[in-house]
């Protein structure tokens, strides 16, 4: 009896023995598996960001090539000088701007069959809805209407504070969403989801509303209609895409020109004096610090709420002009050399707000002027300037010992301090930012927090820096603050702490990469200011896929463009290799391929880890580097018909032929004309030293113009790129007739200048 009734006990033993240990071993398989998505998920989003950092870099480079040439080029004549402010920014001198705001928009017509959007002014708030409707439905805004819109816009910036205050007891509740980067689907689900804005429901939107997507006008236009309609609790602060420089690279520019053919280049010229009107920052109940990039060690709220703005066109490089000819005149008089000053600012945007006294320096901060740009500006004050930061020093040293007497305080708004820099009468000079001025606005538009301690220049991106939990600790306490919110990096969840939830980033762009890459987020704040996250995605494909669908599509995805960048510097990757084959056996081991692949792009990877996906054979762990290479050429080789060593200078060159395109291009008509072509190969000519006559350029010129329109469009331009460095690759193979391995690569090929 006993043993009869023990029995069923012991098999059920046996049975939940069993059943535990397969849990155990699924749970283990299990997580097991988990951690290999998750790093293969880690590896992907390397790639996309080290890949979308080296292009921000490119672009630095690229303007700061073209700036070098400006700035050590003199002009001839008031033509060529015009052609020189028209490069870099639109002239915006007082009587174009009066002349633009009667015509700007009250002489284009709208045609009875247009059937999208109309809005009148003031702006109500079911207009402002209709927008994001008719925008829904892939409706077009009219040129008028756009333009109006962006005139109503500036007027109303222009009135604003660099640094907008406002407070939760207005509002249930404040929402502050990150970038949006053209993705109008964002947008419309974020309204979706939190609700339109209303006085009850305040928004603060924390830049870069453009770039990269295909509706950036969209978002603009919604955004700065709401605006509009709810100045109050409608908040817009600047990112460091809102920079006509960075459009020229990332696609707004192209994208206005492509959807307002006609009225395209003012709406270009109105949007880059808008976009140096927006508000810096944005404090919530003087309590929540809200901007778009971060801070850094010298980073001062009070110097930046009194700055003038407008002054700041782009944060690329703090440009400055050549002296006139009559302060040359008087130098050479002086018996001075030229180049014993710096070169007094030029070609930035006259402001037209009333200037406040800066804010003086402490000396403290003053030994760190030089770190936290990793842009190159120059520093040296000529005595102008020095007179005018003595009279500073003087002016806030006098007011700190009234305030201490007890007498009030002189009002910001009553006169403008000497340092206040206007016109000077006898130069005609146009009004400039500082040093200082321009390194605070880049500071807080471009740096990224990182985990270390301190303050470095931030040479990933190209600038700003990074800063580290004790310079954010400093900032909080200096200003008792108890939160910083912050955007300009996507993230996989749309959000991250750090700095022991001090700071907040925030990035509203779901599917920002890829589909399935990383999701958006927005932050709700309450009269508590407690953070609350709301996390979306905007795609509907995204919910049918499995987690591991979602990855294996984002990893194909960054993989094809780390194909791409490695096809790219084919050449550049065949020289390294042959580095380490000492032996000339085109043999080398995948360490060797590693340490060359990194050597050679400096994108930060971990090449070990991405061989697999990289390298397909392999034997020994060593690589038949020639081999390799050529199958990383056969996708790209078989859609086009080009020499593979041509087709690897486009694949390399082509974002920045794109770029350089639209530099010369500076009446923004999509053609180079033959002026544009001259004055352009004048400033090549100057730095290269070579004596070219106005004839020979338009031979070349015409040359390039294979159409014979009379003008170079970029198809014309990126053609004549391939024709000319096919001509030097037969050049070499010629001189060199024993090269005649096509393994190889062909013979490596100089960078185009």
């Amino acid at each position: 009896m006993g043993s009869s009734t023990s029995a069923p006990h012991r098999f059920a033993f046996q049975n939940a023995e069993h059943a535990f240990k397969a849990a155990a071993l699924i749970q283990r398989w299990y997580r097991r598996y988990m951690a290999r998505l998750e790093m293969r998920r880690r590896c992907t989003w390397s790639i996309f960001q080290s890949i979308e950092y080296a292009g921000q870099q490119d672009q630095v480079k690229l303007h700061d090539f073209f700036s070098y040439l400006v700035d050590h080029f003199t002009p001839r004549n008031h033509n060529e000088r015009d052609f020189l402010n028209r490069m870099f920014t639109e002239e915006r001198f007082a009587q174009d701007s009066e002349m633009e705001k009667s015509s700007d928009f009250e002489s284009i017509e709208v045609p009875d069959s247009y059937t999208g959007p109309r809005l009148s002014f003031p702006l109500l708030p079911d207009q402002a809805t209709a927008l994001v409707e008719a925008f829904r439905l892939k409706q077009q805004l009219h040129a008028r209407y756009v333009l109006n819109l962006l005139y109503e816009t500036r007027k109303h910036l222009a009135q604003l504070p660099n640094i907008n205050r406002v407070s939760t007891c207005y509002s249930e509740e404040i929402t502050v969403c990150g970038d949006l980067h053209g993705q109008l689907d964002d947008l419309i689900f974020i309204f979706y989801k939190n609700g339109l804005p209303s006085p009850e429901r305040a928004y603060v939107f924390n830049g870069d509303f453009v770039d990269r997507g295909k509706e950036s006008v969209e978002i603009l236009m919604v955004l700065f209609a709401f605006m509009l309609v709810y100045p109050k609790e409608f908040h817009l602060n600047r990112g460091n895409h809102e920079d006509h420089m960075v459009n020229l690279r990332y696609g707004f520019t192209k994208e206005v020109l492509h959807k307002y053919k006609t009225h395209g280049k003012k709406i270009l010229r109105t949007l880059q004096d808008v976009f140096c009107w927006l508000p810096l920052a944005t404090l919530v109940d003087e309590k929540v610090l809200v901007l778009h990039g971060g801070i850094s060690d010298r980073t001062d709220l009070e110097f930046l709420a009194k700055l003038d703005r407008h002054k700041i066109v782009s944060t690329l490089r703090c440009k400055m002009r050549k002296e006139s000819t009559k302060q040359e005149e008087e130098k050479k008089t002086a018996n001075q050399p030229s180049s014993a000053q710096e070169p007094t600012p030029w070609f930035l945007p006259q402001s037209r707000s009333l200037p406040s006294t800066p804010f003086h320096l402490r000396p403290d901060k003053a030994h760190r002027a030089g770190r936290s740009c990793s842009i190159p500006c120059p520093g040296a004050l000529d005595r102008q300037e020095l007179s005018r930061h003595a009279r500073r020093s003087v002016d806030l040293e006098l007011e700190r010992c009234r305030q201490q007497a007890g007498f009030p305080g002189i009002k910001e708004s009553e006169e403008p301090s000497p340092l206040a820099s206007g016109p000077d009468p006898e130069s005609g000079e146009l009004l400039e930012p500082t040093q200082e001025e321009w390194r605070q606005v880049v500071d807080i538009l471009w740096s990224d927090p990182m985990a270390q301690e301190g303050c470095k220049a931030n040479t990933v991106r190209g600038g700003g820096c990074y800063f580290g939990p004790d310079v954010t600790e400093q900032l909080l306490e200096r200003y008792s603050l108890q939160l910083l919110i912050r955007s300009h990096e996507c993230k996989p969840e749309g959000y991250e702490f750090c700095h022991n939830r001090k700071v907040l980033t925030i990035f509203s762009a779901s599917n920002y990469y890829e589909v399935g890459s990383n999701r958006g987020a927005y932050v709700k704040l309450g009269p508590s200011l407690t953070p609350h996250i709301v996390q979306y995605q905007a795609n509907k494909g995204t919910h049918l896929l499995t987690m591991r669908q979602r990855i294996s599509r984002v990893e194909e995805s960054a993989l094809r463009a780390l194909r791409k960048k490695l096809f790219a510097h084919s050449s550049d990757l065949l020289d390294e290799f042959k580095k380490h084959d000492a032996d000339k056996t085109g043999i080398i081991s995948l360490s060797d391929w590693a340490a060359a692949v990194e050597s050679v792009l400096h994108l930060g990877l971990p090449w070990r880890m991405l061989r697999p996906q990289l390298v397909n054979s392999s034997t020994d762990n060593m690589l038949e580097y020639k081999t390799w290479l050529e199958s990383l050429a056969k996708e790209q080789l078989s859609r086009e018909n080009i020499q593979s060593s041509l087709l690897e200078k486009l694949y390399r060159n082509r974002s920045n032929l794109e770029t350089i395109f639209r530099i010369i291009d500076s009446d923004h008509s999509g053609f180079i004309s033959l002026d544009e072509f001259r004055q352009t190969w004048k400033l090549f000519s100057s730095h290269m030293n070579i004596d070219i006559s106005d004839n020979c350029i338009c031979d070349l010129a015409r040359s390039i113009d294979f159409n014979k329109d009379g003008q170079i469009d970029i198809n014309e331009f990126l053609e004549a790129f391939r024709l000319v460095e096919q001509s030097c690759s037969e050049g070499r193979d010629s001189a060199c007739p024993q090269s005649t391995d096509t393994s190889d690569g062909g013979p490596s090929s100089p960078d185009p200048h």
